[in-house]
């Protein structure tokens, strides 16, 4: 990997849930570009100096990173999503509700999406709460991605005027 002043660099978070950080290399200290490079991040202005690895891309600057003929430029773009995840069990069943309660501005206008799993537990099997939670959750979740594939498909048809077909 090999960067020069004004490069623009985006490196994934290493931990799940984590953000995508976005910022301009500000310094490079060797003059064949190889790291480590001092780079200003976008969303805190502080600069840190950087080891990219396997989880960095450095994209040139000036580059948009689109097609010939692009004119407006890529930017890397960071969003958190919540899903809130009810359970509640009552005589061997339990039930399991997925909600997504927050999503990009873009999306204001959707509102929540909403899914239901269950989960009920055989008459002869021993009671063990956390299995009925597992699957109860596992069907709300399974739910919950497919009815945001089917938003997905939706905003596809609605911008394209054609139907829309997401590939899960």
């Amino acid at each position: 990997m090999h960067a020069s002043v004004g490069d623009r660099i985006v490196t994934a978070s290493g931990v799940v849930g984590g953000s995508v950080r976005a910022g301009v290399v500000v310094e490079c200290p060797h003059g064949d570009g190889s790291p480590p490079y001092r780079v200003r991040w976008s969303d805190t202005g502080e600069e840190t100096l950087v080891f990219p690895g396997p989880d960095s891309l450095v994209q040139p600057e000036g580059d948009t990173g689109g097609a010939a003929g692009e004119d407006a430029p890529r930017t890397a773009r960071s969003t958190t999503w919540h899903v809130r995840l009810t359970l509640v069990e009552a005589a061997g069943s339990t039930t399991a509700e997925a909600v997504l309660v927050a999503g990009p501005p873009e999306h204001a206008d959707v509102g929540p999406l909403r899914s239901v799993g269950h989960a009920r537990r055989a008459p002869q099997d021993e009671e063990i709460p956390v299995i009925g939670d597992e699957v109860a959750a596992g069907r709300a979740l399974r739910r919950l991605a497919d009815a945001m594939l089917g938003q997905a498909e939706d905003d596809i048809t609605a911008v394209t005027g054609e139907q829309g077909h997401v590939h899960a």
